[in-house]
């Protein structure tokens, strides 16, 4: 089968439709347009950090444009959805258990080897789950025996806890302060999920369509790196198989290095609306840096994992997405106690927006401040002057 041409603009517009950004509200609107935006990533990236809303509600907000955080921990508790790891920690659909389990294998084979001493804590904790019923890391004593080291140096029982965890003996839960509740997977999973596991075969197909779905068009490297927990897994042998029996077929795009893959059928003529998002770093969009480069020419970075003399544009910089192109990136803060997001700095890239697309950026910024519970905003600088003052007359009477 011949490869697909694409030009960069129809790549892009495909990219954009298969992670949900192709217009306002992709997904409609409620608990269950939550539900269907997880089904259909596969994957919804969780992430920790707090300077603004966390990551994996930002990227459900910014699809979902009603979404209330108590939504996700609803799904969790009916068992639509679990936390877990495809390439990173995440949410996934319940229907897709069975495809954790090889994550879960690889964790418990493929992980440093245990000393009896752990060996006989995970088994201690797992008889007292079994027993008594789930359990945080503050229900254990500090049982560290020497000072931490760092952020990493956990103490005994939060290591046992954690690997109980992924390797699957134990699943867990959020509470409101969004601590880790450890629970047995009986408690947690409904009677009738599938819980077989999948063929080495059947999973490396599982992660080819559920990237393809997810990304539009992917090169073979992301579709491994969604299955980098799974050492040896088959993806490049399947891939082939699919492109011979054609469920997948290649994609060429101007300017962008090969060889690219999207599944058979998928529509190439699909439309994006003009609409603006800020988006998480983290967000299915964001975390491929070659991807965003070569076909949207942004050159993006989240710096918070950069030394502070080297950041560019700030310590957690949100790109801001206008159609099909990025037209900003902003460094923000949610100050919670004075209920001020604080914009450290709102830099736009080298394009030209017009005025409908910044009525539509205060629009957004308008919301996203809402979302983080803050009723108020304040602006510390900007590359564009003449735009930061264009935005900021909207807010001066408040809103």
């Amino acid at each position: 089968m011949e490869a697909i041409e694409l030009s960069r603009s129809q790549a892009r517009r495909m990219i954009l439709h298969a992670a949900g950004l192709s217009g306002k509200a992709h997904f409609g609107t409620g608990i269950e347009a939550v539900n269907r935006v997880i089904d259909h990533l596969g994957y919804v990236q969780l992430d920790t950090n707090y300077v603004v809303e966390r990551a994996h509600h930002h990227a459900l907000f910014t699809r979902v444009p009603d979404y209330q955080t108590e939504w996700l921990a609803a799904l969790c508790n009916d068992g639509d959805v679990f936390e877990y790891f495809t390439s990173d920690a995440g949410f996934l659909p319940m229907h897709d258990f069975r495809f954790s389990l090889p994550v879960k294998k690889a964790f418990a084979t493929q992980g440093s080897p245990l000393t009896k001493a752990q060996s006989d804590l995970m088994t201690q904790i797992l008889d007292q789950v079994e027993r008594d019923g789930a359990v945080m890391v503050g229900d254990f004593e500090n049982d560290r025996i020497e000072a931490s080291s760092g952020w990493w140096d956990w103490r005994p029982a939060k290591v046992a806890l954690e690997r109980l965890y992924l390797e699957g003996k134990l699943m867990i839960s959020r509470n409101s302060a969004f601590q880790k509740v450890y629970q047995l997977p009986l408690d947690v999973i409904p009677h009738d999920t599938d819980q077989t596991e999948p063929t080495d075969e059947d999973y490396a197909r599982y992660i080819i369509k559920r990237t393809l779905g997810a990304l539009g068009i992917s090169s073979v490297k992301e579709m491994a790196w969604r299955a980098r927990r799974v050492k040896g897994n088959l993806i490049k042998k399947e891939l082939e198989k699919m492109l011979q029996a054609g469920e997948v077929t290649t994609a060429k795009v101007e300017g962008v290095k090969g060889p690219l893959y999207m599944l058979s059928g998928a529509d190439v003529n699909v439309s994006v609306e003009d609409e603006v998002f800020i988006l998480s770093p983290f967000d299915i969009l964001n975390v491929f840096r070659a991807r965003l480069k070569e076909f949207f020419d942004f050159d993006y970075q989240i710096e918070c994992f950069v030394p502070a003399p080297k950041r560019k544009f700030g310590y957690f910089s949100l790109p801001i997405l206008a159609g099909e192109r990025f037209i900003a990136r902003m460094d923000a803060k949610a100050d919670r106690k004075k209920k001020t997001l604080i914009v450290h700095n709102l830099h736009f890239e080298a394009v030209e927006p017009d005025e409908k697309t910044i009525d539509k950026l205060i629009h957004h910024l308008k919301e996203f401040i809402l979302f983080n519970k803050c009723n108020d905003v304040v602006f510390k600088k900007s590359n564009r002057n003449d735009l930061l003052n264009l935005i900021s007359e909207a807010f001066s009477d408040g809103y």
